[in-house]
Protein backbone atom coordinates (compact mmCIF):
# COMPACT_ATOMS: atom_id res chain seq x y z
CA UNK A 1 0.00 0.00 0.00
CA UNK A 2 3.23 2.28 1.11
CA UNK A 3 4.48 1.71 -2.29
CA UNK A 4 0.90 2.11 -4.25
CA UNK A 5 0.94 5.51 -2.31
CA UNK A 6 4.76 6.35 -3.34
CA UNK A 7 4.15 5.06 -7.02
CA UNK A 8 1.17 7.53 -7.03
CA UNK A 9 2.86 10.46 -5.92
CA UNK A 10 5.54 9.76 -8.08
CA UNK A 11 3.57 9.71 -10.87
CA UNK A 12 1.81 12.76 -9.66
CA UNK A 13 5.09 14.84 -9.15
CA UNK A 14 6.24 13.65 -12.51
CA UNK A 15 3.54 14.85 -14.44
CA UNK A 16 2.92 18.18 -12.37
CA UNK A 17 6.85 18.92 -13.39
CA UNK A 18 5.20 18.31 -16.82
CA UNK A 19 3.18 20.75 -16.34
CA UNK A 20 5.58 23.19 -14.90
CA UNK A 21 7.86 22.63 -18.08
CA UNK A 22 5.13 23.12 -20.38
CA UNK A 23 3.59 26.27 -18.73
CA UNK A 24 7.31 27.66 -18.43
CA UNK A 25 7.64 27.04 -22.22
CA UNK A 26 3.88 28.73 -23.15
CA UNK A 27 5.56 31.86 -20.49
CA UNK A 28 9.26 31.57 -22.66
CA UNK A 29 7.58 32.05 -26.13
CA UNK A 30 4.59 34.42 -24.47
CA UNK A 31 7.38 36.31 -23.73
CA UNK A 32 9.28 36.00 -26.80
CA UNK A 33 6.08 36.89 -28.96
CA UNK A 34 5.63 40.03 -26.60
CA UNK A 35 8.93 41.20 -27.16
CA UNK A 36 9.06 40.98 -30.61
CA UNK A 37 5.76 43.11 -30.91
CA UNK A 38 7.42 45.68 -28.50
CA UNK A 39 10.33 45.17 -30.48
CA UNK A 40 8.03 46.12 -33.95
CA UNK A 41 6.05 48.75 -32.11
CA UNK A 42 9.16 51.00 -31.08
CA UNK A 43 10.57 50.69 -34.28
CA UNK A 44 7.52 51.74 -36.19
CA UNK A 45 7.45 54.79 -33.19
CA UNK A 46 11.26 55.50 -34.46
CA UNK A 47 9.93 55.69 -37.70
CA UNK A 48 7.24 57.68 -37.47
CA UNK A 49 9.32 60.63 -35.24
CA UNK A 50 11.59 60.44 -38.03
CA UNK A 51 9.17 61.10 -40.80
CA UNK A 52 7.49 64.04 -38.56
CA UNK A 53 10.97 65.38 -37.77
CA UNK A 54 11.98 66.00 -41.37
CA UNK A 55 8.48 66.87 -42.55
CA UNK A 56 8.68 69.99 -40.01
CA UNK A 57 12.51 70.95 -40.11
CA UNK A 58 13.82 69.87 -43.31
CA UNK A 59 14.95 73.51 -45.67
CA UNK A 60 12.69 72.29 -48.49
CA UNK A 61 9.20 72.19 -48.17
CA UNK A 62 8.24 68.19 -48.60
CA UNK A 63 4.81 66.42 -48.36
CA UNK A 64 4.18 63.03 -46.46
CA UNK A 65 3.33 61.45 -49.47
CA UNK A 66 6.82 62.37 -50.99
CA UNK A 67 8.34 61.12 -47.76
CA UNK A 68 6.72 57.98 -47.86
CA UNK A 69 7.54 57.55 -51.16
CA UNK A 70 11.38 58.16 -50.98
CA UNK A 71 11.60 56.51 -47.69
CA UNK A 72 9.82 53.29 -49.48
CA UNK A 73 12.38 53.45 -52.10
CA UNK A 74 15.60 53.91 -49.82
CA UNK A 75 14.24 50.82 -48.03
CA UNK A 76 13.99 48.35 -50.96
CA UNK A 77 16.90 50.07 -52.74
CA UNK A 78 18.65 49.02 -49.25
CA UNK A 79 18.01 45.41 -49.69
CA UNK A 80 19.50 44.55 -53.09
CA UNK A 81 20.43 45.57 -56.22
CA UNK A 82 17.13 44.29 -57.94
CA UNK A 83 14.13 45.21 -55.69
CA UNK A 84 12.80 48.58 -55.92
CA UNK A 85 9.75 50.72 -55.57
CA UNK A 86 7.53 51.54 -58.22
CA UNK A 87 5.72 54.75 -58.07
CA UNK A 88 2.83 55.54 -60.28
CA UNK A 89 5.39 56.41 -63.09
CA UNK A 90 7.68 53.98 -62.77
CA UNK A 91 4.97 51.20 -62.76
CA UNK A 92 3.48 52.43 -65.92
CA UNK A 93 6.57 52.09 -67.51
CA UNK A 94 6.98 48.28 -66.02
CA UNK A 95 3.76 48.06 -68.16
CA UNK A 96 5.12 49.70 -71.54
CA UNK A 97 8.27 47.79 -71.34
CA UNK A 98 6.47 44.52 -71.34
CA UNK A 99 3.01 45.39 -72.76
CA UNK A 100 3.91 47.46 -75.60
CA UNK A 101 6.46 48.65 -77.81
CA UNK A 102 9.21 51.61 -76.38
CA UNK A 103 11.81 53.50 -77.73
CA UNK A 104 15.19 52.96 -76.32
CA UNK A 105 18.97 51.98 -76.57
CA UNK A 106 18.57 48.24 -76.43
CA UNK A 107 20.98 47.32 -73.37
CA UNK A 108 20.41 45.32 -69.91
CA UNK A 109 21.98 47.00 -67.06
CA UNK A 110 22.52 46.01 -63.67
CA UNK A 111 24.70 46.84 -60.47
CA UNK A 112 28.20 45.35 -60.09
CA UNK A 113 30.04 46.53 -56.94
CA UNK A 114 28.02 49.68 -56.58
CA UNK A 115 28.03 50.70 -60.28
CA UNK A 116 25.86 50.90 -62.83
CA UNK A 117 27.02 48.11 -65.39
CA UNK A 118 26.15 47.24 -69.02
CA UNK A 119 25.88 43.53 -68.76
CA UNK A 120 24.64 42.87 -72.91
CA UNK A 121 23.98 45.29 -75.90
CA UNK A 122 21.15 43.74 -77.66
CA UNK A 123 22.47 42.66 -81.44
CA UNK A 124 21.69 45.11 -83.98
CA UNK A 125 20.00 47.82 -81.62
CA UNK A 126 21.51 51.06 -81.67
CA UNK A 127 23.54 50.52 -78.38
CA UNK A 128 25.05 47.74 -80.34
CA UNK A 129 25.98 49.79 -83.37
CA UNK A 130 27.25 52.90 -81.42
CA UNK A 131 29.81 50.30 -79.80
CA UNK A 132 28.91 49.83 -76.00
CA UNK A 133 29.97 46.59 -74.73
CA UNK A 134 29.27 44.13 -71.66
CA UNK A 135 31.13 45.01 -68.39
CA UNK A 136 31.08 48.58 -69.81
CA UNK A 137 29.80 50.60 -66.56
CA UNK A 138 28.05 54.05 -66.94
CA UNK A 139 29.50 56.96 -65.11
CA UNK A 140 26.52 59.53 -66.76
CA UNK A 141 23.34 59.03 -68.61
CA UNK A 142 23.75 63.08 -70.46
CA UNK A 143 25.06 65.36 -67.62
CA UNK A 144 23.41 63.14 -64.68
CA UNK A 145 25.87 60.84 -62.11
CA UNK A 146 24.92 57.36 -61.90
CA UNK A 147 26.72 57.05 -58.88
CA UNK A 148 23.79 56.02 -56.26
CA UNK A 149 21.17 55.66 -59.06
CA UNK A 150 18.57 53.02 -59.26
CA UNK A 151 18.35 50.19 -62.10
CA UNK A 152 15.06 51.15 -63.06
CA UNK A 153 15.40 55.01 -62.64
CA UNK A 154 18.67 54.50 -64.84
CA UNK A 155 16.24 52.84 -67.61
CA UNK A 156 13.50 55.09 -67.16
CA UNK A 157 15.96 57.93 -68.08
CA UNK A 158 17.57 55.81 -71.08
CA UNK A 159 14.19 54.79 -72.14
CA UNK A 160 12.17 57.74 -74.10
CA UNK A 161 10.99 58.80 -77.44
CA UNK A 162 12.17 57.25 -80.93
CA UNK A 163 14.51 59.45 -82.43
CA UNK A 164 15.57 61.38 -79.72
CA UNK A 165 19.64 61.40 -78.45
CA UNK A 166 21.57 60.82 -75.28
CA UNK A 167 25.40 60.79 -74.29
CA UNK A 168 26.41 58.47 -71.87
CA UNK A 169 29.64 58.29 -70.46
CA UNK A 170 31.29 55.08 -70.10
CA UNK A 171 34.37 53.82 -68.08
CA UNK A 172 35.73 51.23 -69.99
CA UNK A 173 38.42 48.61 -69.09
CA UNK A 174 42.23 49.02 -70.47
CA UNK A 175 40.84 52.72 -71.66
CA UNK A 176 42.67 55.53 -70.28
CA UNK A 177 40.10 57.52 -69.78
CA UNK A 178 36.03 57.88 -70.06
CA UNK A 179 34.31 57.39 -73.13
CA UNK A 180 31.31 59.87 -74.17
CA UNK A 181 29.10 58.01 -76.62
CA UNK A 182 26.28 59.49 -78.38
CA UNK A 183 23.61 56.85 -79.56
CA UNK A 184 20.12 57.92 -81.37
CA UNK A 185 17.18 56.01 -79.43
CA UNK A 186 15.39 53.55 -81.69
CA UNK A 187 12.59 51.23 -81.71
CA UNK A 188 13.84 48.30 -80.10
CA UNK A 189 12.82 44.56 -81.67
CA UNK A 190 14.98 40.94 -80.85
CA UNK A 191 15.52 38.50 -83.35
CA UNK A 192 15.96 36.20 -80.40
CA UNK A 193 16.88 32.39 -82.08
CA UNK A 194 19.03 32.31 -84.81
CA UNK A 195 20.92 29.67 -86.64
CA UNK A 196 23.55 29.09 -88.89
CA UNK A 197 26.01 25.85 -90.15
CA UNK A 198 29.72 25.42 -89.60
CA UNK A 199 31.33 22.96 -92.42
CA UNK A 200 28.75 20.40 -93.15
CA UNK A 201 27.99 18.65 -89.75
CA UNK A 202 28.50 21.55 -86.92
CA UNK A 203 25.12 23.30 -86.47
CA UNK A 204 25.36 26.96 -84.54
CA UNK A 205 22.91 27.88 -82.78
CA UNK A 206 22.55 31.75 -81.06
CA UNK A 207 20.29 32.95 -78.25
CA UNK A 208 20.32 36.47 -77.64
CA UNK A 209 17.69 36.50 -75.14
CA UNK A 210 15.03 34.40 -73.53
CA UNK A 211 11.12 35.55 -75.06
CA UNK A 212 8.71 32.77 -75.00
CA UNK A 213 9.29 31.26 -78.18
CA UNK A 214 13.24 30.70 -77.60
CA UNK A 215 12.02 26.90 -77.41
CA UNK A 216 10.08 26.37 -79.73
CA UNK A 217 12.48 27.93 -82.20
CA UNK A 218 15.59 26.07 -81.14
CA UNK A 219 13.64 22.85 -81.61
CA UNK A 220 12.84 23.73 -84.66
CA UNK A 221 16.42 24.36 -86.17
CA UNK A 222 17.49 21.43 -84.15
CA UNK A 223 15.35 18.53 -85.77
CA UNK A 224 15.73 20.62 -89.27
CA UNK A 225 19.15 19.64 -89.37
CA UNK A 226 18.99 16.83 -87.83
CA UNK A 227 20.18 13.91 -89.87
CA UNK A 228 23.59 15.72 -90.68
CA UNK A 229 24.40 17.58 -87.67
CA UNK A 230 27.06 15.94 -85.77
CA UNK A 231 27.79 18.58 -82.81
CA UNK A 232 26.10 21.87 -81.57
CA UNK A 233 27.69 25.23 -81.05
CA UNK A 234 25.36 26.88 -78.25
CA UNK A 235 26.43 30.59 -78.46
CA UNK A 236 25.08 32.63 -75.16
CA UNK A 237 26.78 35.36 -74.77
CA UNK A 238 25.82 38.98 -74.69
CA UNK A 239 22.97 37.26 -73.34
CA UNK A 240 21.22 39.14 -70.65
CA UNK A 241 18.79 36.25 -69.50
CA UNK A 242 14.57 36.24 -69.43
CA UNK A 243 11.83 33.68 -68.96
CA UNK A 244 12.78 30.77 -66.54
CA UNK A 245 10.33 27.96 -67.80
CA UNK A 246 12.33 29.21 -71.52
CA UNK A 247 15.65 28.17 -69.61
CA UNK A 248 14.68 24.98 -68.23
CA UNK A 249 13.09 24.13 -71.37
CA UNK A 250 16.26 24.52 -73.35
CA UNK A 251 18.32 22.22 -71.65
CA UNK A 252 15.61 19.65 -71.55
CA UNK A 253 15.98 19.72 -74.92
CA UNK A 254 19.53 18.02 -74.54
CA UNK A 255 19.04 16.52 -71.10
CA UNK A 256 17.19 13.44 -70.17
CA UNK A 257 16.80 13.41 -66.48
CA UNK A 258 18.03 15.14 -63.15
CA UNK A 259 17.39 18.56 -61.76
CA UNK A 260 18.12 21.70 -63.76
CA UNK A 261 18.02 24.26 -61.46
CA UNK A 262 16.46 25.13 -58.12
CA UNK A 263 14.91 28.31 -56.91
CA UNK A 264 14.98 28.97 -52.71
CA UNK A 265 13.21 31.13 -50.96
CA UNK A 266 12.35 32.31 -47.43
CA UNK A 267 8.66 31.20 -47.86
CA UNK A 268 7.59 27.15 -48.72
CA UNK A 269 5.43 28.32 -51.54
CA UNK A 270 8.68 29.92 -53.17
CA UNK A 271 11.10 27.21 -53.12
CA UNK A 272 10.53 24.95 -56.18
CA UNK A 273 12.73 22.46 -58.64
CA UNK A 274 12.62 22.06 -62.12
CA UNK A 275 13.68 18.91 -63.65
CA UNK A 276 14.36 16.91 -66.80
CA UNK A 277 12.22 14.48 -68.78
CA UNK A 278 13.47 11.92 -71.38
CA UNK A 279 10.12 13.50 -73.47
CA UNK A 280 11.64 16.47 -74.15
CA UNK A 281 15.06 15.56 -75.18
CA UNK A 282 15.86 15.18 -78.81
CA UNK A 283 19.44 15.42 -79.77
CA UNK A 284 22.74 13.93 -77.48
CA UNK A 285 25.05 15.34 -79.85
CA UNK A 286 28.26 16.94 -78.26
CA UNK A 287 27.72 20.50 -77.24
CA UNK A 288 29.62 23.23 -76.45
CA UNK A 289 28.42 26.35 -74.84
CA UNK A 290 29.73 29.97 -75.38
CA UNK A 291 29.11 32.53 -72.17
CA UNK A 292 30.92 35.75 -71.17
CA UNK A 293 29.99 38.60 -69.18
CA UNK A 294 27.44 39.24 -70.55
CA UNK A 295 25.90 36.48 -70.09
CA UNK A 296 23.23 36.87 -67.13
CA UNK A 297 20.56 35.06 -65.41
CA UNK A 298 18.73 32.69 -67.76
CA UNK A 299 21.98 32.38 -69.42
CA UNK A 300 23.91 31.07 -66.23
CA UNK A 301 21.31 28.31 -65.39
CA UNK A 302 21.14 27.21 -68.70
CA UNK A 303 25.09 26.63 -68.78
CA UNK A 304 25.73 25.94 -65.92
CA UNK A 305 22.99 23.06 -65.46
CA UNK A 306 24.60 21.68 -68.31
CA UNK A 307 28.34 22.28 -67.36
CA UNK A 308 27.35 20.58 -63.54
CA UNK A 309 25.13 17.42 -65.59
CA UNK A 310 28.76 16.79 -67.52
CA UNK A 311 26.50 17.37 -71.16
CA UNK A 312 28.44 20.33 -72.16
CA UNK A 313 31.64 21.90 -72.40
CA UNK A 314 31.93 25.54 -71.23
CA UNK A 315 34.02 28.25 -73.66
CA UNK A 316 34.76 31.89 -73.07
CA UNK A 317 34.86 34.12 -70.05
CA UNK A 318 33.22 33.90 -66.31
CA UNK A 319 29.39 34.96 -66.40
CA UNK A 320 27.95 38.05 -65.24
CA UNK A 321 26.41 36.44 -61.46
CA UNK A 322 22.82 37.15 -61.23
CA UNK A 323 20.93 33.93 -59.71
CA UNK A 324 18.08 35.91 -57.92
CA UNK A 325 14.32 35.70 -58.49
CA UNK A 326 12.21 39.28 -58.66
CA UNK A 327 8.61 39.39 -58.79
CA UNK A 328 6.28 42.57 -58.94
CA UNK A 329 3.81 42.89 -55.67
CA UNK A 330 0.98 45.58 -56.29
CA UNK A 331 0.00 47.25 -53.29
CA UNK A 332 -2.14 49.75 -54.61
CA UNK A 333 -4.01 49.59 -58.22
CA UNK A 334 -1.24 52.15 -59.74
CA UNK A 335 2.28 51.59 -57.42
CA UNK A 336 3.73 47.89 -56.62
CA UNK A 337 7.41 47.01 -55.47
CA UNK A 338 9.82 44.32 -57.47
CA UNK A 339 10.85 41.84 -54.74
CA UNK A 340 13.73 39.58 -54.80
CA UNK A 341 11.87 36.28 -53.32
CA UNK A 342 14.33 33.96 -53.68
CA UNK A 343 17.62 32.51 -55.08
CA UNK A 344 18.38 29.73 -57.78
CA UNK A 345 20.49 26.95 -57.95
CA UNK A 346 22.05 24.89 -59.65
CA UNK A 347 22.41 21.15 -59.71
CA UNK A 348 25.48 20.67 -57.66
CA UNK A 349 23.37 23.55 -55.26
CA UNK A 350 26.19 25.99 -55.88
CA UNK A 351 24.66 29.40 -56.67
CA UNK A 352 25.06 31.70 -59.21
CA UNK A 353 24.15 34.96 -57.67
CA UNK A 354 27.72 37.35 -57.76
CA UNK A 355 29.35 34.45 -58.01
CA UNK A 356 28.59 33.41 -61.99
CA UNK A 357 29.76 30.60 -63.98
CA UNK A 358 33.19 30.10 -64.50
CA UNK A 359 34.12 28.19 -67.84
CA UNK A 360 35.66 24.78 -68.29
CA UNK A 361 38.14 26.51 -70.85
CA UNK A 362 38.82 30.22 -70.39
CA UNK A 363 38.76 31.97 -74.18
CA UNK A 364 39.49 35.61 -74.46
CA UNK A 365 37.67 37.39 -77.34
CA UNK A 366 40.16 38.62 -80.37
CA UNK A 367 40.92 37.27 -83.52
CA UNK A 368 42.52 34.03 -84.76
CA UNK A 369 46.20 35.35 -85.66
CA UNK A 370 46.93 33.74 -89.15
CA UNK A 371 49.57 33.99 -92.12
CA UNK A 372 48.48 35.29 -95.10
CA UNK A 373 49.44 33.68 -97.99
CA UNK A 374 50.25 36.41 -101.11
CA UNK A 375 49.26 33.86 -103.95
CA UNK A 376 45.89 32.64 -102.36
CA UNK A 377 44.90 36.76 -102.53
CA UNK A 378 45.87 37.75 -105.90
CA UNK A 379 43.92 33.80 -106.72
CA UNK A 380 41.19 35.13 -104.92
CA UNK A 381 41.08 38.55 -106.39
CA UNK A 382 41.69 36.95 -109.53
CA UNK A 383 38.51 34.94 -109.49
CA UNK A 384 36.55 37.56 -108.53
CA UNK A 385 38.02 39.76 -111.34
CA UNK A 386 36.71 36.84 -113.96
CA UNK A 387 33.05 36.46 -112.28
CA UNK A 388 32.89 39.99 -113.10
CA UNK A 389 33.84 40.07 -116.72
CA UNK A 390 31.67 36.41 -116.66
CA UNK A 391 28.72 38.30 -116.08
CA UNK A 392 29.30 41.29 -118.83
CA UNK A 393 28.95 38.04 -121.15
CA UNK A 394 26.74 35.57 -120.51
CA UNK A 395 24.46 37.85 -117.46
CA UNK A 396 25.10 35.49 -114.56
CA UNK A 397 24.72 38.63 -112.38
CA UNK A 398 21.56 36.84 -109.95
CA UNK A 399 22.91 33.90 -109.67
CA UNK A 400 25.99 35.69 -108.07
CA UNK A 401 23.44 37.31 -105.74
CA UNK A 402 21.79 34.22 -105.00
CA UNK A 403 25.15 32.55 -104.00
CA UNK A 404 25.74 35.45 -101.57
CA UNK A 405 22.07 34.91 -99.83
CA UNK A 406 22.59 31.19 -99.53
CA UNK A 407 26.20 31.98 -97.54
CA UNK A 408 24.28 34.39 -94.50
CA UNK A 409 23.43 31.05 -93.04
CA UNK A 410 26.78 30.19 -93.34
CA UNK A 411 29.86 30.59 -90.56
CA UNK A 412 33.27 30.54 -93.07
CA UNK A 413 36.72 30.57 -92.09
CA UNK A 414 37.35 33.67 -92.43
CA UNK A 415 34.32 34.77 -89.44
CA UNK A 416 36.24 32.01 -87.83
CA UNK A 417 39.35 33.80 -87.57
CA UNK A 418 37.51 36.69 -86.42
CA UNK A 419 35.89 35.00 -83.98
CA UNK A 420 38.99 33.33 -81.30
CA UNK A 421 36.01 31.68 -79.07
CA UNK A 422 34.02 30.99 -81.69
CA UNK A 423 37.13 29.19 -83.37
CA UNK A 424 37.79 27.56 -80.00
CA UNK A 425 34.42 26.13 -79.77
CA UNK A 426 34.88 24.25 -83.05
CA UNK A 427 37.71 22.72 -82.71
CA UNK A 428 36.24 21.24 -79.65
CA UNK A 429 33.55 20.20 -81.34
CA UNK A 430 35.19 18.58 -84.07
CA UNK A 431 37.43 16.40 -81.46
CA UNK A 432 34.43 15.68 -78.85
CA UNK A 433 32.61 14.23 -81.99
CA UNK A 434 36.43 11.71 -83.63
CA UNK A 435 35.73 11.20 -79.85
CA UNK A 436 32.32 9.62 -79.69
CA UNK A 437 33.24 8.08 -82.94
Amino acid sequence: MKNKSLFTFGFVTVGFAIVMLFSSNLFASSDESTNKEASRLEALAKFTKVISIVEKYNVDKITIEELMDKALAGMLSELDAHSNYLNKKDFKQLKVQTDGEFGGLGITVGIRDGALTIIAPIEGTPADKAGLKASDIILKINDKSTLGMSIDEAVSIMRGKVGTPIDLTIVRKDEPKPLNIHIVRGIITIESVYTKTIGDDILYVRVTSFDKKVVKDVKKAILKRKAVTKGIILDLRNNPGGLLDQAVGLVDLFVNSGDIVSQKGREKEDSKTYSATSSTTITDVPLVVLVNGGSASASEIVSGALQDDKRAIIVGEKTFGKGSVQVILPITENEAIKLTIARYYLPSGRTIQAVGVTPDIKVLPGEVKTQKNSFSIKEADLKKHLEKELEKVDGKKAKTKELKKDKKDIITKEMLNKDMQLNEAVNIVKALVITKG
